[in-house]
């Protein structure tokens, strides 16, 4: 496959556009092209110098270089009107979602980081796909893109907040995700600031050490489900391979090491991890952290038997923790008529696929 100019951080670009013989402040212009503007065809820019016009359009035509632009495979909007969720066809026909999210003044948008995902979690509709294949930064990037284009055509500003909480385990594809994110914060383009991106973790402990090692700035989410070795097991497979004890010596250190505070999602699953035993086994295990829990109600789905816990056992969980003194959140649920939960749309269209 050629290469994608997405795949590339600023510097990289100006290499390449250098090495074609072009001035390095084409790349300004490039630059601001594909990434400030976010425009799906370059080419449509009228001002746009004839030598960099003339290169782009002979790379673009010859196949050495691509874009990442991927088409839309379905589309569909909540009907709470602020949800919005997308499943996009990469160029080997493999599908990722990408959501976005409205709330007052602002958009979040939720992104992919693989096709599929190998940590299985038991709950989790990508998990019970299995894993495909790690996603290119292109196509991290691609995702941010596309959600910038639909909510500036909406007449908003653009957007405010990425969680990395889509499809696939971030730290399990490390050096795309953190490439991508360079190029998403680099104030010549997107310019989304790392104290508004999340990046979300089931527990790879070496990813969490490496991100405190090389202060990577984006906020820290890491899916605990669950306080005990036993029951993290059941729900979490990857715990076998980083266990539970291993995970909050890391999260330890990267408190101590870069002073931010970590923000710890709990599934609440009827009568499986959302008991006022388990709110205070929670409290002990996250004692002396600084951190911020986020209470998320589950998302059903076919591949597996639990159902969400009560509105009484949520708030009673809530209490529990906000008295132990942790800041503590119960996540507001959004686009569930759409499948916004990570994997769902995808495993609807295949369940789909495969009745007709």
């Amino acid at each position: 496959m050629p290469r994608s100019l997405h795949d590339l951080t600023y510097d990289q670009l100006r290499e390449v556009l250098v090495s074609a013989g072009l001035r390095p402040a084409h790349t300004g212009t490039l630059w601001n092209t594909l990434h400030f503007r976010a425009m799906a065809d370059p080419l449509a820019r009228e001002d746009l110098a004839p030598p960099l016009r003339k290169w782009l359009t002979q790379v673009l035509t010859d196949g050495n270089w691509m874009l990442d632009v991927p088409p839309i495979s379905l589309d569909t909007p909540s009907s709470d009107g602020l949800t919005h969720k997308y499943l996009l066809r990469m160029a080997d026909a493999q599908e990722i979602e990408t959501v976005i999210m409205g709330y007052t003044g602002r958009h979040t948008a939720c992104i992919s980081t693989q096709a599929g995902c190998a940590m299985g979690c038991v709950f989790c509709a990508t998990g019970q796909m299995g894993f495909v294949r790690h996603l290119r930064p292109g196509e991290i990037v691609a995702q941010v893109l596309h959600a910038q284009r639909c909510v500036r055509a909406k007449g908003e500003k653009g957007l405010r907040n990425l969680v990395f909480m889509g499809m696939g385990e971030p730290l399990h594809n490390y050096d795309s995700v953190m490439t991508a994110l360079d190029i998403i914060c680099d104030t010549r383009g997107l310019n989304i600031g790392p104290s508004k991106i999340s990046v979300s973790t089931v527990g790879v402990v070496p990813g969490i050490l490496r991100m405190a090692a090389e202060n990577r700035p984006y906020n820290l989410a890491v899916s605990l489900h669950a306080a005990t070795e036993e029951e993290r097991a059941k729900l979490i497979p990857a715990n076998q391979r980083w266990p539970l004890t291993d995970l909050m010596a890391a999260c330890r250190s990267y408190n101590a090491q870069t002073g931010r505070r970590i923000f710890f999602a709990w599934t609440l699953i009827d009568g499986v991890n959302d008991t006022p035993e388990h709110a205070k086994r929670i409290a002990e295990l996250l004692h002396g952290l600084d951190a911020h829990i986020n209470l998320i109600p589950l998302n059903r789905t076919d591949g597996y038997s639990g159902e969400e816990s009560t509105s009484t056992a949520a708030d009673a969980f809530h209490r529990i923790l906000q008295d132990a003194g942790f800041p503590c959140t119960i996540r507001q649920r959004r686009g569930i008529d759409v499948a916004a939960g990570c994997g769902q749309l995808k495993a609807l269209k295949n369940r789909r696929k495969a009745a007709a």
